[in-house]
């Protein structure tokens, strides 16, 4: 490298304008992106909305960009962290995705979403969970709050109706 290529001191190279689909390439460089939160990150940074779906839509042909793999991921992230089956179906359904496209997505789900249901429960509680009405009711109300059905509910905190 010359003088004459060297910038003048003091002087910053500029910076190239990354181009919308690089920008979005860099997004889902990070975690997996539905195409719809894709596309209003894209726009919210000052990409024009036909480019912002074109840039989406050149990366999900080339396999980049795949809600079906979104929609498996998030379920397993939110699983594993605690919430159940309708909260994961309520957040899927913000990303934009069909109904068919959520129940396939929560079908992949592997493990038992009771089970995960008492893990917080244990985790909160102790490994003998809650030991009166108060906290047997404290948890179910943590439960539902987390998004877990009456019967994982009921079996998780070992609340019975007739109590």
């Amino acid at each position: 490298m010359n003088d004459s290529d060297a910038p003048a001191p003091g002087r910053k190279r500029r910076v190239r304008e990354q181009t919308p689909v690089q920008r979005a390439l860099g997004l889902l460089v990070r975690r997996e992106h539905s195409r719809k939160e894709l596309t209003r990150k894209l726009t919210s940074r000052g990409i024009e909305d036909e480019a912002a779906q074109a840039a989406v839509d050149k990366l999900t042909e080339a396999g980049w960009q795949d809600d079906t793999r979104f929609a498996e991921n998030l379920v397993r992230m939110r699983a594993n962290t605690g919430y159940g089956p309708i909260h994961v179906r309520a957040e899927l359904g913000t990303h934009g995705l069909d109904s068919e496209q959520i129940t396939a997505a929560l079908d992949t789900f592997e493990g038992d979403w009771t089970e995960n249901a008492r893990d917080l429960v244990r985790r909160r509680f102790g490994e003998a969970g809650p030991q009166d009405l108060a906290q047997r009711r404290k948890a179910a109300d943590l439960l539902a709050r987390r998004g877990f059905d009456g019967d994982s509910i009921r079996r998780a905190t070992r609340y019975d109706p007739d109590d």
